[in-house]
């Protein structure tokens, strides 16, 4: 199983109307590692829409009652219970507290209602767990840490379970290997949704690869993005990448590379794959297939004219590096795309103008979800960041609209008298819409 389908399964399910793809929920258990907990709430639940990566909308969900404790004993407080899952298009369970002992039922049927209504469900590490339990991954490729793979296929022994993939996307339900792995799939569901693009950014912000070598499985080796991080930059041979990056369209191989370095092939070979953890014709290769991405993610160029521009000698050199690349060929990733697009951006004008926040109320209603567990006195709710954040009064509202009204100049937290305010939880903002990633 390659670590991303670009298809995905034939049996896909419609995403009900009342899921929105660009709404997370991240279900939370006591005792789970913290690091693992963190990852889904960093990569989606932080606003990073200055360096170019579209907001999602994060919801925070208890699995259990609370107060949910982590290891090293920290407790937090999720904003959120199982009722908020019913509005998530994308449900992350980062991880699980014990391979041996079985899930709490509610969050198993939490998570096969979502499924079953269209969501993507993604297990992150011990996670694969849950969703094994849920009988999720029944008849499915799948991955978990190494070391507790062995246990995952023998207590599910429905699931095809494969230690050497750092991920597996199997379209609707997706699952990570150990940990670092975790950040490796989120990246991958950024890509996705919004592109290569956006997941690059992104990857530039978190300081990781765009994408990591998985190597033991025949994997995809590792490579730059298209921007240079400034390490890489100080190395002699960085004018060289960076000139053939600005010249992909030209056709060159590398010897001219080489010629450039002033090296001789043996030598540069060895010179670039220790910059870039590649040999220089993969790579090279590899960036031809990206800029390709880019192009039918973005222009209306014939796959020939695609070809052309990024210097490939001939369409059918593309569809075999393509192919072999991304396990698609160029004209069925283009329909699969603009397909994704137009779901996507349906998906957000019916959902434009609603507000989703927890408040005290019956639960289901269409403003928003009342909390599972009530925020100790004292205490803070985990933010999208992971850290407690100040509560913010709530902007005042017109009735006649039902949307709040916003005075001029940048928005300060209100304190109330007894010095708390209240979570000014994501006001739903229209996301950039980008294609599918590599």
């Amino acid at each position: 199983m390659s670590q991303d389908s670009t298809n995905g399964p034939a049996t896909s399910r419609k995403l009900a109307a009342r899921r929105r793809r660009e709404i997370v929920a991240v279900l939370l258990f006591s005792g789970g590692p913290i690091f693992e907990s963190s990852i889904p709430l960093s990569v989606f639940g932080v606003d990073r829409q200055d360096a170019g990566v579209p907001r999602y909308r994060l919801l925070v969900c208890a699995g259990e009652d609370g107060p949910l404790r982590t290891t090293g004993g920290l407790q937090l407080t999720a904003p959120f219970g199982l009722e908020a899952i019913s509005r998530a298009g994308t449900v992350v369970v980062p991880a699980w507290r014990s391979i041996t002992q079985p899930p709490p039922t509610a969050a198993l049927d939490a998570l096969r209602q979502a499924h079953e209504e269209g969501a993507r469900i993604v297990g992150l590490c011990t996670g694969s767990f849950v969703l094994a339990a849920a009988g999720l991954l029944d008849g499915r490729p799948a991955t978990t840490h190494w070391m507790y793979a062995p246990t995952l296929a023998k207590r599910y022994p429905a699931v095809h379970v494969d230690p050497r993939e750092l991920f597996v996307d199997d379209g609707d339900i997706l699952t990570s290997a150990g940990t670092a792995a975790g950040i490796d799939l989120c990246l991958h569901v950024v890509r996705t949704d919004h592109g290569t693009e956006a997941a690059g950014a992104l990857a530039r912000r978190l300081v990781v690869p765009p994408r990591r070598a998985n190597a033991e499985s025949g994997g995809h080796p590792r490579h730059l993005d298209r921007s240079l991080p400034e390490e890489i930059g100080s190395d002699p041979l960085a004018e060289v990448v960076a000139w053939a990056l600005e010249h992909l369209h030209e056709q060159f191989d590398v010897e001219a590379l080489a010629a450039r370095a002033y090296m001789s092939r043996r030598t540069f070979d060895r010179r670039f794959r220790s910059l870039t953890g590649s040999a220089p014709l993969q790579w090279l290769i590899t960036q031809r297939v990206l800029q390709a991405q880019r192009l039918l993610e973005t222009s209306d160029y014939s796959v020939d004219e695609v070809a052309g521009r990024c210097g490939f000698r001939s369409p059918v050199a593309l569809r075999g590096h393509f192919r072999r690349q991304l396990g698609s060929s160029p004209a069925a990733y283009r329909a699969a795309y603009r397909a994704r697009r137009a779901e996507m951006g349906e998906s957000a004008q019916q959902y434009e103008g609603a507000e989703l926040r927890p408040e005290n109320g019956e639960q289901g209603q269409a403003r928003g979800f009342e909390p599972r567990t009530p925020v100790p006195e004292g205490r803070t709710p985990l933010a999208p960041s992971g850290e407690p954040e100040p509560r913010e009064s709530p902007a005042p509202r017109d009735h006649r609209e039902g949307r709040p009204t916003r005075a001029p100049g940048p928005a300060r937290p209100v304190r109330s008298d007894a010095g708390r305010s209240e979570a000014d939880l994501f006001v739903p903002r229209l996301p950039g819409q980008r294609g599918r990633g590599q």
